[in-house]
């Protein structure tokens, strides 16, 4: 499937990197042309990391700005720092940024080198780990202070239980008692299994829809129950 995807999508990102190339050459409104580039270039660094390793990005494009608008509209910078897992190109840090938040208040948590060296250079205030993100509890940051909110963005319906398990109980440790983890999926369920649910104390509410997003996406909060567990 990803194999007979690539063979369609490979002559379109290579008509994307000619694009950027002479946009790149425009000299009239830098400010433009600035913005255009580092769109193609997002496309085309979004699609590298896919062609590469397609169960491990989980999608073909770039979650839209709709979704990062969705995903982010209950992040108040006031309540504290948030940690992003998955940042990718910075879809979703941008639209933090644009919520108020500090760059010295956000995490960004990429495994992909390419991701994570981009990241660095975009939000260089930014705490930027290239980790695993099922590795967290392992991973000091904000200098011990915890976080308001978390930001997934990562493919979790394509990992498997102990993974997941692992990706929330480490992101929960790193939350303050009230704080909640903001997630989309491609489905119609909540992607973390009932079982993980379950086991870390955790309630699941789905709080959007995206139709406009390509696919369309759901946006979940998870959130403690008044119990927690280990």
């Amino acid at each position: 499937m990803a194999y007979r995807l690539r063979q369609h999508l490979d002559p379109i990102y290579a008509m994307f990197g000619m694009v950027r190339q002479r946009v790149s050459q425009c000299r009239p409104e830098p400010d433009h042309a600035g913005g255009i580039v580092r769109w193609f270039s997002e496309q085309l660094d979004f699609y590298r990391a896919w062609r590469a390793n397609p169960k491990g990005i989980g999608a073909v494009l770039p979650s839209s700005p709709g979704l990062a608008a969705a995903i982010t509209r209950e992040i108040r910078a006031e309540d504290g720092p948030v940690l992003e897992l998955g940042s990718g190109t910075g879809v979703f840090t941008r639209a933090l940024l644009a919520r108020g938040v500090a760059q010295s208040d956000l995490a960004l948590i990429e495994m992909d080198d390419a991701f994570a060296e981009q990241l660095a250079q975009r939000f260089p205030h930014a705490q930027v780990c290239q980790a695993d993100a099922a590795r967290l509890m392992d991973t000091p940051l904000f200098g011990g202070r915890q976080a308001a909110a978390a930001i997934c963005g990562l493919p979790l319906l394509n990992m498997p239980v102990r993974q997941q398990a692992n990706i929330m109980r480490g992101t929960f440790s790193h939350l303050q008692p009230g704080g909640a983890c903001y997630l989309f999926t491609y489905g119609w369920r909540c992607p973390i299994s009932p079982r993980v649910l379950a086991r870390l104390g955790l309630r699941a509410r789905r709080v959007s829809i995206v139709y406009l997003n390509v696919p369309p996406a759901q946006v979940w909060k998870l959130t403690r129950r008044k119990r927690w567990i280990d």
